[in-house]
């Protein structure tokens, strides 16, 4: 079968019917994972710790001759379809998938990919078998991701007003995991039937390196380098990246051009400035030209394209500085005018 988009992936996640495997793939290992536990439920229903149901494969035991194929044909000694499960499926598993299909069996076996390029062998196979399915987990974002926000509450049995899941959208992490798990905690915050508004919002999430990150950003357009400064070392203390500091202030400046370009109305952005950012936001907004900010984007490009590295250097960090404090000062001398 084809790839399943996001749109058909909750019906089969919910019953994958005749389907005899499912590939799931993609750089959200926490969405991966939810997907998977979701398929196990769907089958198992209440038997979630049945031995005789459910069977767990390391990779080196399902990349052996046979094994793979002989666990989706064996029969539940308590009755029900079987589900085998593969937590770190690799291109080492393609030829066991393979002769998995070629044999009789009901079980549903579920396969747990980090990323796959379109040329992976397991992919490949995957995506060509009528009776796999390969579902695709690439983090959400804007619109998709304040959906899902919004369900999470729902599931939760809380409710939130619109701005409130924008803001969280713009805040929460993209993997899927951290995401559940920081939804929980406002659902708690609130309690069950109450309801998420900003404050309630930035009480439980709005800590730690991103709210001192998005300090450091409003003083820095602000001209403060002082207040930028130590901001900044509290974001980095606190967890932050020098490749999620570039970016982070490579959007903050695109939102400000992009009120800019609008006549200079910060009301226009979306998901909109948080209410206690607004007032600083709209001074900067006030002072920046227009030409500045897409000078200071075509520098932050490049920044970016220099940090993006899978391992830490110095070297990425004086660039996360540098950029934030060229910002302030040229911001400065705005406010010197």
């Amino acid at each position: 079968m084809a790839k399943i988009d996001a749109r058909r992936a909750q019906a089969l996640l919910a019953d994958p019917g005749g389907m005899r495997a499912v590939l799931l793939f993609g750089e959200d290992a926490g969405l991966v994972r939810e997907r998977a536990e979701a398929l196990v439920r769907s089958v198992l229903g209440g038997a979630m710790d049945d031995p005789f149901r459910l069977a767990d494969l390391t990779r080196e035991e399902a990349a052996r001759a046979g094994v793979l194929a002989g666990e989706a044909a064996a029969l539940a000694m308590t009755g029900g379809r079987r589900v085998v499960r593969l937590r770190d499926a690799t291109d080492a598993h393609a030829t066991a998938l393979k002769d998995m299909l070629a044999t009789r069996g009901e079980a549903l076996v579920v396969m747990e990919a980090g990323e796959l390029t379109a040329r992976s062998k397991l992919r490949v196979l995957a995506e060509a078998a009528p009776d796999v399915a390969a579902i695709p987990c690439y983090r959400e974002r804007d619109e998709a991701l304040a959906g899902t926000i919004a369900r999470l509450l729902r599931e939760q049995g809380v409710q939130a007003e619109p701005a409130a899941v924008t803001w969280l959208s713009g805040r929460l992490g993209e993997d899927r995991m951290m995401l559940r798990r920081a939804v929980e905690v406002l659902a708690l915050y609130v309690g069950q039937g109450g309801k998420v508004d900003e404050e309630a919002a930035m009480a439980c999430v709005a800590e730690g390196a991103s709210m001192d990150l998005d300090e450091a950003l409003m003083a820095a357009t602000g001209g403060d380098a002082v207040a930028a400064d130590r901001a900044l070392d509290a974001a980095f203390a606190e967890g932050a990246n020098p490749v999620m500091v570039v970016r982070a202030t490579l959007r903050h400046m695109q939102r400000l051009h992009e009120a800019a370009v609008a006549g200079g109305d910060s009301g226009v952005l979306r998901p909109p400035v948080f209410f206690r950012h607004k007032p600083a936001f709209d001074r900067a907004l006030r002072n920046w030209p227009t030409a500045a900010l897409e000078a200071q984007g075509a520098a932050l490009l490049e920044a970016e394209k220099r940090t993006k590295t899978t391992a830490f250097r110095e070297s990425d960090l004086a660039i996360a500085r540098a950029a934030i404090a060229a910002i302030a000062r040229q911001a400065a001398g705005f406010n010197r005018r």
